[in-house]
């Protein structure tokens, strides 16, 4: 049984006021190099001013740069929320990606991989709003209360997927809580449309944000027991294929078939694949 929205929070989300924010809101963090679209930045910034209530934490699991973070951060700070902005990242970056991403932000160009004093440095105008949680998010614990917004941008692969849901998903709040998953209509990522298909009883469809965002409101924060019932670990082909007509028809007044029809031929190309990094265009 699919989770159902309260129409005022229903309609809210439909009228989509985000979109109207206007580019002098952003503040500093406008100049903090993020792989979001200018959509997604008007989601992150509005969800954590004019939704959030302070009733929790804002946690974003793999953030890169910061951009993402201080979206987020900016917008708790505007809404004059006390409660932490929680980034887990890796803080790493490759070559390729710091000419791709950080050098044409205006990054003067580094030596090595580690990015976190660059990040520590970006997001200084946040360092009482922001907790950094550096190394690999499947080796830590959330136990720092109720979260009220997760972003989640890096679960790269079906065990990673499983991995986040069952460290933080248990500290959402019924019914005041938000997940965005940034990666959801990403043709690499398919599990992720089955994973909250799976979980449909816990998370209703709010939102689908482009290019590959959707938001779901939390309705009942999942026990151990039913992740594990969700669980893609190990899921085959047509199990997973199952989890996205599932989803197709949980999702189905937004008006996405094309991407439901890229995530089916994506996972059809690749059998077996379940690393995001690895899949092959359909």
């Amino acid at each position: 049984m699919t989770a159902l929205p309260d129409p005022e929070t229903r309609d809210l989300f439909d009228a989509a006021p985000w979109a109207a924010l206007a580019q002098a809101e952003f503040g500093a963090a406008a100049g903090v190099p993020t792989m979001l679209s200018a959509g997604e930045q008007r989601l992150y910034l509005w969800l954590a001013r004019d939704w959030a209530r302070g009733a929790g934490a804002i946690v974003d699991l793999g953030c890169f740069a910061g951009g993402s973070t201080a979206r987020l951060a900016e917008g708790r700070r505007q809404a004059g929320h006390r409660a932490s902005v929680h980034a887990f990242d890796r803080f790493t970056a490759s070559e390729e990606l710091k000419a791709r991403m950080l050098y044409p932000a205006g990054i003067p160009p580094f030596a090595g991989g580690d990015i976190l004093p660059l990040v520590r440095r970006l997001l200084a105008p946040w360092d009482a709003l922001v907790t950094l949680h550096p190394g690999e998010i499947a080796d830590q614990h959330w136990s720092d209360g109720p979260i009220e917004i997760l972003a989640i941008d890096a679960a790269k692969s079906d065990a990673m997927a499983d991995a986040i849901a069952a460290r933080f998903l248990p500290g959402l709040i019924p019914g005041g809580s938000m997940v965005i998953q940034q990666d959801y209509f990403h043709w690499r990522q398919p599990w992720l449309a089955a994973q909250m298909a799976r979980l449909a009883d816990c998370f209703a469809p709010l939102a689908v944000c482009p290019p590959t965002s959707a938001v779901f409101l939390c309705t009942r924060a999942p026990d151990a027991d039913m992740l594990a019932r969700a669980a893609c670990t190990g899921l085959d082909d047509a199990a997973l294929a199952a989890g996205l007509a599932a989803a197709r028809a949980q999702m189905a007044r937004f008006g996405q078939a094309a991407r439901f029809d890229r995530l089916a031929a994506a996972l059809a190309a690749n059998p077996g694949g379940r690393v995001a990094w690895r899949m092959r265009k359909p």
